[in-house]
């Protein structure tokens, strides 16, 4: 029986390594969830478009290359930094206190992101329920729809030849005198494609901005607070309930891609559409172009979820010894393996759509929402039974979604646990309870007439550069002032000594890849940053001021904590900064029986608490 009372916490058992925080049941949970928390919605709707539109299978090198460079080396290192030290992203920081609000900004920023990731996963579940129907609502042009709605192009006018002399006139014309348009003088009527118009009027129920919020679309708001139900169930165990789910929430979506692309690979016009994807003749000549590489680095850089915090609190559940090394290659392998298999799956069907209603593929073509939610639903639609096709693609992107999001709340839970360790063992689940109660309730925003603005201004500001400037600074804390040398002995006490030849690669990538990459991204992020917009719709003046507001409020944790922490030192100025740029006493193996020699000076923080910060808060501890 479940006892508030009881000491034993569900998070652990009695064969756990660390009996106080609790460890994976074993190692495939702990792969599983990684996989699940890497590889998310951007792997299926927006790193296809980025292949098509940056040279077809050319896009690979640069993908690749990055991946090497710059998506590895921080993945590998934020992997070993939770695993040695048993800790989440905000206490991590006991390595380098001074810079303890990145941590903190990690957090918040996953916080904000988790808002608005929900919403996406509702919207997923609402097509899944509407796609139990016979004939699929966005399928024509029903009750619902306008005079702009159509299924094909419509053509407005052209040029055509008469008596020896061409002249330019209207379609009906040309029909009523039996005569033919010259080919590329077509022009067409201004059209919206149904799944377009279902989106937009019914889905969303879309106002014409920001400004007009509307009311809650009541139907969002239920699939919200069932995709927060399904969450916390999985969770109210923490790892031990999530790293089951994920068995499935994992590897099912890889049965539905394969299923979609079998079912791709058999239709007229896939192959069109798998040409456009890879290219007949890859163009090499865009890798001259620095945007390529640039979108390269971002997509890597986003889709392997770094800086986040999630890959620091998932492994800080794994045992000392565990091979972190082999995980984090596996994990990114798998990752990248994932979007290239998963654009065979999107442009086969895409190519048939394109062939079915005579359109190039080129105009098809989308991502994001657009894709997800417009292309491949009105695709779908085009299949026999389809039905069946667009359940699968959207309990697809419900999974891939979800496993992503028990992360990001094993993320939170996993801080509250470092700051609150008593009040975690006791009252896991209602505090898991209250966390997606309280972020359910934040989020009805999100599911108002305007809420797609608002996932929108969520997604251009806190899940742009905020990640970055705690990835540059995460990396140069780690590598240059606490020191490379330094953590690559850390990671050899939990993985066995290596080589000098061993440690060359990562040696190049963190002390000088890997940063100058990050700032060069970062840098140019900031100089081509623009206002945020959703299609057409600009935002008011306003908005964007919100969007400036959040970011900051994410950021402004870093030189905040850094000022508390060198106020609180001892010593002049530069006592202090030196200070606070050392190790906490207590920093470490959490476990005694791994701290051997180099950490046998530690303190333990159940008997002295040092470098803590009352109510901005403990958190900061």
């Amino acid at each position: 029986d479940f006892n508030l009372t009881n000491e034993k916490d569900a998070h652990s058992s009695d064969s756990d390594e660390n009996s106080e925080r609790g460890n994976w049941s074993n190692k495939g949970d702990y792969l599983l969830s990684m996989v699940g928390y890497a590889v998310g919605l951007g792997n299926v709707w927006r790193f296809p478009y980025l292949t098509y539109q940056n040279g077809g299978g050319a896009f690979l090198i640069p993908y690749t290359l990055m991946l090497a460079l710059a998506g590895l080396p921080l993945f590998f290192m934020e992997c070993s930094l939770g695993q040695f030290a048993s800790l989440g992203p905000v206490s991590i920081w006991r390595i380098l206190p001074l810079f303890q609000g990145v941590g903190i900004t990690m957090v918040i920023i996953s916080t904000f992101v988790t808002i608005y990731y929900n919403v996406i996963i509702a919207y997923a579940l609402y097509y899944l329920f509407a796609s139990f129907q016979k004939v699929l609502p966005w399928s024509d042009c029903f009750s619902w729809a306008d005079e702009f709605c159509s299924k094909t192009r419509i053509v407005s006018d052209c040029n055509a030849t008469l008596h020896g002399e061409i002249i330019h006139v209207n379609y009906s014309f040309i029909t009523s005198n039996n005569l033919t348009c010259i080919n590329g003088t077509i022009n067409y009527k201004p059209v919206q494609f149904p799944s377009e118009q279902y989106w937009n009027k019914v889905a969303l129920q879309r106002s014409s901005g920001l400004d007009e919020t509307g009311r809650i679309v009541w139907y969002l708001a239920l699939c919200l607070l069932l995709s927060w139900t399904i969450v916390a169930a999985a969770l109210f165990k923490g790892i031990k309930s999530s790293g089951k789910v994920v068995y499935f929430t994992a590897l099912f979506p890889y049965v539905i891609l394969l299923i979609l692309l079998v079912r791709g690979a058999t239709l007229e016009g896939a192959l069109d559409g798998i040409e456009y994807y890879i290219g007949r003749q890859s163009n090499i000549t865009k890798l001259m172009e620095a945007e390529v590489w640039k979108d390269a680095a971002t997509q890597i850089f986003y889709s392997l979820s770094v800086a986040w915090g999630g890959l620091v609190a998932l492994s800080s559940y794994n045992r000392f010894h565990n091979n972190c090394y082999s995980d984090a290659i596996l994990v990114c392998v798998i990752n990248c393996v994932t979007s290239i298999f998963a654009g065979f799956a999107i442009f086969s069907i895409l190519g048939h759509m394109a062939f079915v209603s005579e359109r190039p593929v080129s105009e098809v073509v989308d991502s994001g929402f657009d894709l997800a939610f417009v292309a491949y639903p009105e695709a779908l639609s085009k299949l026999p039974v389809s039905p069946l096709w667009s359940f699968l693609f959207f309990f697809m992107l419900l999974l891939l979604g979800l496993d992503s999001q028990f992360a990001t709340i094993e993320t939170l839970t996993t801080t509250i646990q470092d700051i609150y360790p008593k009040v975690m063992k006791k009252l896991r689940m209602p505090v898991t309870l209250s966390l997606c109660t309280l972020l359910f309730f934040l989020g009805l925003i999100c599911v108002t007439q305007a809420g797609i603005y608002w996932v929108n201004l969520i997604d251009h500001f806190c899940a742009g550069w905020g990640i970055l400037i705690a990835a540059v600074l995460e990396i140069i804390g780690i590598i240059y002032i606490y020191g490379g040398n330094r953590f690559i002995e850390d990671i050899e006490m939990m993985i066995g000594k290596k080589s000098r030849l061993f440690w060359l690669w990562w040696r190049m990538c963190w002390f000088f890849i890997t940063p100058v990459l990050l700032m060069a991204i970062l840098v140019w992020s900031l100089v081509t940053f623009s206002s945020p917009s959703y299609g057409s719709v600009l935002y008011p003046t306003w908005g964007t001021a919100v969007g400036w507001c959040m970011i900051i409020f994410c950021v402004i944790w870093i030189p905040i904590v850094a000022i508390v922490k060198i106020v609180k030192a001892e010593g002049n100025l530069v006592q202090r900064i030196v200070s606070c740029c050392r190790p906490a006493p207590n920093w470490g193996p959490y476990l005694e029986c791994h701290r051997g020699e180099r950490y046998s000076h530690i303190v333990d923080p159940k008997k002295k608490k040092e470098h803590e910060i009352p109510t901005v808060s403990a958190i900061v501890y």
